[in-house]
């Protein structure tokens, strides 16, 4: 086998000392993600720049990089927490959150990777403590769950304000209370119903007991007006409209006999 030139090998040595370096110093990010960039031998971690985008990068081998997801994320948390009166409420809730993109630097500069543990964790769990210990477990198992949601989005959101993290939403998905103080508050609330039925039975007995009295009294009066204005004079005259009529029949055979009281004829027909 014949030996390589002199220049071959330090060329080969080259490209592999070449290839190792740029694989040390090659940095992808992958979609959904940005890097943030720590000068070894410079000012540390890079601030005063934009985060790494999504993409291939060349960075020096003494330099790294620190990936961090910059999509929406969510938080699941299970937190046992007292209502106003002492007693254990247990809430499962969710946060929606993300890193503030433009200030990734400064929060891996100031919390690091695990600033979910650090910051926004703690700042729901207060939060959510805060504000149940505001009502009773009947407020919050019938009228207020809506309530100490926005109020926890909004508390979490005031404490996470400077921690260059953005907080999306917070969802209280369940408020479990004791059996024994649920099935309480059950039997209250359907007491209540059962009441406000009642009253509403009662309220519409009293006005359609009011609607037949007025309708009796209406009538009594019509009665009492009507008999007041009929005299002899006009039963008699309304009596011989009523016998002509009659006799005009063409279904009506009208034998007269004699006359009835007050003058007014006998009519006998086969109708």
């Amino acid at each position: 086998m014949e030996k390589l030139p002199k220049i071959a090998l330090p060329a080969i040595i080259a490209t592999i000392v070449l290839v190792v370096i740029l694989a040390k110093s090659a940095v992808t990010i992958d979609s959904g993600e940005a890097g943030v960039l720590f000068k070894t031998f410079g000012e540390g971690v890079v601030t005063s720049e934009p985060p790494m985008a999504e993409g291939f990068h060349i960075v020096a081998p003494w330099n790294k990089v620190y990936v961090y997801e910059v999509r929406q994320q969510e938080l699941f948390e299970k937190m046992k927490v007292l209502s106003s009166n002492g007693l254990e409420i247990q809430i499962d809730a969710s946060a929606w959150y993300e890193p503030v993109y433009k200030d990734l630097g400064n929060l891996h500069q100031s919390l690091g990777q695990n600033y979910l543990q650090r910051v926004i964790q703690p700042a729901i769990r207060s939060a959510a403590r805060s504000v149940v210990g505001r009502y009773t477990p009947e407020q919050l198992y019938s009228s207020k769950r809506d309530a100490i949601q926005d109020e926890i989005y909004e508390e979490t959101k005031k404490i996470l304000e400077k921690q260059y993290v953005q907080l999306n939403e917070v969802l209280v998905r369940d408020v479990t209370l004791p059996n024994t103080i649920k099935d309480a508050i059950e039997r209250k609330l359907k007491q209540e119903q059962e009441s406000l039925e009642y009253e509403f039975r009662l309220v519409t007995a009293a006005k359609e007991a009011e609607k037949v009295i007025i309708e009796a009294e209406g009538k009594a009066e019509s009665n009492r007006i009507l008999s007041a204005s009929l005299t002899d004079k006009i039963l008699q005259d309304k009596g011989i409209d009523a016998t002509m009529k009659l006799a005009e029949s063409p279904n009506s055979k009208v034998i007269v006999i004699g006359s009835g009281d007050s003058g007014l004829p006998i009519i006998l027909g086969n109708q």
